[in-house]
């Protein structure tokens, strides 16, 4: 059985698609397989790319990233087990979001690990980058050592 997540921040170009890219690598260096999206609550920049500070900073770590950035839509709950959350902001969006019959568990994507939320990387500098990717890739295990087991 394949495994569904999306993964939801603000404009969907900075720690989502990092986290969507992520967490792909890592499932597949388990031999896990996997579907992940990501989305963001706002609209603001549906149809971008990711940020390049994002695309530069998973290139240096060898992680392919690819995608077009969207806003969360209803049929989401429905079409993902998964719906991870960057930080309480977004959860709180995705939670007047959630249709009263959703099928995807949503939860603070932090809530795998330490609790904490993934600082939005956009108004700062490349290291700022650095450590969200670290952040991603302790979540991605984290979640994948819960959901799918070690």
């Amino acid at each position: 059985m394949t495994l569904s997540v999306l993964i939801v921040c603000l404009g969907n170009i900075c720690r989502s698609p990092m986290g969507e890219a992520v967490l792909k690598h890592e499932a597949q260096k388990r031999g896990i397989d996997i579907n992940v999206d990501s989305a963001g609550t706002s609209s603001c920049h549906a149809g971008d790319d990711p940020d390049d500070r994002t695309i530069e900073t998973c290139k240096k770590h060898k992680v392919p990233i690819q995608h077009s950035a969207r806003q969360v839509k209803e049929s989401d709950f429905k079409d993902f087990q998964y719906i991870l959350a960057a930080d309480g902001s977004n959860l709180r969006n995705l939670q007047k979001l959630e249709p009263s019959d959703p099928s995807a568990e949503l939860r603070l994507w932090g809530s795998y690990l330490d609790n904490k939320p993934i600082a939005d990387p956009y108004y700062g500098d490349m290291n700022d980058f650095e450590r969200c990717f670290e952040q991603c890739t302790k979540l991605s295990n984290g979640f994948l050592d819960e959901v799918v087991g070690k």
